[in-house]
Formats: C-alpha cells, sequence, structure tokens
C-alpha cells in the first residue's frame, strides 16, 4: 500500500462542507485584526469551479481583504490559477467553464444576471506568470488601457504613463527612451511594464499569477518590493509555488490541496487552510498545511 500524500486527501476521508470553518481555519484566527482596512473586497461562499464535466476545484470559501496582499499556494494541480482566474472572470473565456456557489465583489454578484465580464476586468487587473508585452512602444503599451477607455488628450495620457510607470518602480529606467518598442526590455523591466500597465486603467484589485516565476532573484526582489510599495492603494491576490516569497510578501495566505476520488481516479483541488501568513506557516491546523510548508510535502 502506497504511503498517504499528506497533500492528497480522499473522498471519504473528506469532511462534509456544513462541519468545517466558512474560511478554513479556526474562528480565533478569522477574528485576528486585518492589516489592511478590515474591509472585504471578495467573498467566496461554497465555490466550485467546472471545465465542462470536470470539476477543477469544490467547495472554497474565503473572503479577501481590502489593501492587503494575499498569497495562495499549494501543489502543482491545485486550482490555485482557477480560483484566482474566478475572481476576474477570466475562466469565462474558456469553453465550457463555469463556476456554481457565491462570488460577491464589494458585496455585490460577481457572476451576478446582466454583469459584464469585460467590466469587471476593468476593475480587477490581472498580471501574468509569462510577461506579455505589447509589440508597441514602452509608451503606448502604457498608454493602450486608457485610450481604450476613451482618453485621447496628450497631455492625460502623458501623465498617466509617468505615473503609471512610476508606480510599476520604472519610470528612472525607461523615461529616456519611451519610444523604442517595449519588447527590448529584460524579464524583469517587461513584468514591471506589464503590472504598470494594469496600474494606468486604475483598477481596485491587481491579481498576479505567479509574476516572479521566470525571473532572477534580483528582478524578483524588485516585483516584491513594487508589491509592498503599491498595497496602500490596491488590493493584491497572488500565487506563489515560491513559499518564501509568500512569507516576504504576503498578510494572508490560502492553502490549495488535492481532493482524490479513488473510484474515477479524479483529482480536484480544496482549500485546506486559510488565515494570516504568520499563522499559516507558524502554526498551521492541518497536517497537510504543516507537511506543505516545512517541506516534507511538496
Amino acid at each position: 500500500m502506497e504511503p498517504q500524500d499528506p497533500n492528497v486527501v480522499t473522498e471519504r476521508q473528506a469532511q462534509p462542507a456544513a462541519a468545517r470553518p466558512t474560511v478554513g481555519v479556526t474562528p480565533s484566527v478569522q477574528d485576528l485584526p486585518a492589516t489592511g482596512t478590515g474591509n472585504h473586497v471578495f467573498d467566496a461562499n461554497g465555490i466550485s469551479i467546472y471545465y465542462s464535466a470536470f470539476r477543477a476545484v469544490t467547495d472554497v470559501s474565503f473572503s479577501i481583504y481590502e489593501n492587503e496582499i494575499t498569497a495562495f499556494i499549494g501543489p502543482s494541480g491545485c486550482g490555485k490559477t482557477t480560483v484566482l482566474r474566478s475572481l476576474n472572470r477570466m475562466n469565462d473565456l474558456i469553453a465550457g467553464a463555469r463556476v456554481e456557489g457565491d462570488v460577491r465583489y464589494r458585496d455585490a454578484p460577481l457572476y451576478g444576471p446582466g454583469v459584464s465580464p469585460i467590466a469587471v476586468r476593468r476593475k480587477i487587473g490581472m498580471v501574468f506568470q509569462k510577461p506579455n508585452p505589447f509589440p508597441k512602444s514602452i509608451y503606448d503599451n502604457i498608454a493602450y488601457g486608457p485610450r481604450i477607455n476613451g482618453i485621447r488628450n496628450k497631455k492625460q495620457l502623458d501623465e498617466i504613463v509617468e505615473k503609471s510607470l512610476r508606480q510599476g518602480a520604472l519610470w528612472d529606467e525607461v523615461k529616456h527612451r519611451l519610444k523604442t518598442s517595449a519588447l527590448g526590455l529584460s524579464g524583469g523591466q517587461a513584468q514591471r511594464l506589464c503590472i504598470a500597465r494594469t496600474l494606468a486603467v486604475e483598477p481596485d484589485v491587481v491579481l498576479m499569477d505567479e509574476p516572479c516565476s521566470a525571473l532572477d532573484p534580483i528582478a524578483t526582489s524588485a516585483i516584491e518590493d513594487l508589491m509592498k510599495d503599491i498595497k496602500s492603494q490596491y488590493t493584491i491576490v497572488i500565487v506563489t509555488h515560491n513559499m518564501q516569497q509568500a512569507t516576504r510578501v504576503s498578510d494572508r495566505t490560502a492553502f490549495f490541496s488535492v481532493l482524490r476520488n479513488e473510484k474515477s481516479d479524479t483529482r480536484t483541488g480544496v482549500l485546506v487552510e486559510y488565515g494570516q501568513t504568520r499563522q499559516i506557516f507558524e502554526d498551521p491546523h492541518d497536517p497537510r498545511t504543516q507537511a506543505y510548508v516545512t517541506g516534507r510535502m511538496g
């Protein structure tokens, strides 16, 4: 018999949904004061996400707080990115994808009738794992979103470009070559450009899907410093495989794992534990979290 992977819980072992805490941690941890404003930006209640008949994640509940950095961690295939993409309806772009359960953004239903996914993505921006500058100038990359939103005034666009590049900690490096191609930037610069491009449309939330996975330690440190610098103005949710990064930058951490159906041999992501980052790494309440954060199982 194979040893049980602590990152996998079988459906026979799974606790009934009604018996589990709302966000996967004890009330004493949930009641700890928030480091941001304490306001809820997202509230997910019992969400399951499907790709056609495949259930990618099941029964996930959590709250994301304003002006905080929340990290999603867990092994590959546990649904971290799928949950992240549900927060700005990026999964809508995948045929057959659907969300069951309730997702609220500032107490309004994110998937309610008549809610425009395009409008959602204007308020909830996303930075992807691989930097994806447009084949345009540095200036035009930043000005692209504001122009789409109807801004044509040159002076106003100049101000937006400078402000966004400053927020992206890139202005001093590129201010004398704004008309050159963004494709000539280094990997770290390109990722900061993508962050600045996201900030140019003044979102409320910035989602980041492993933004440092392809970067060297120096570029990674620059992105982490940037996240900490801008969290007073934005709410940030990050997916990361780098647990040290989660401890360095995040206020709260959600640990996802995998639920295995022994009969069908399918795997579905579950939220195991969610709380303040220090608690998750120093005093985890679930043995699977303990195994993962201590490196005994990855």
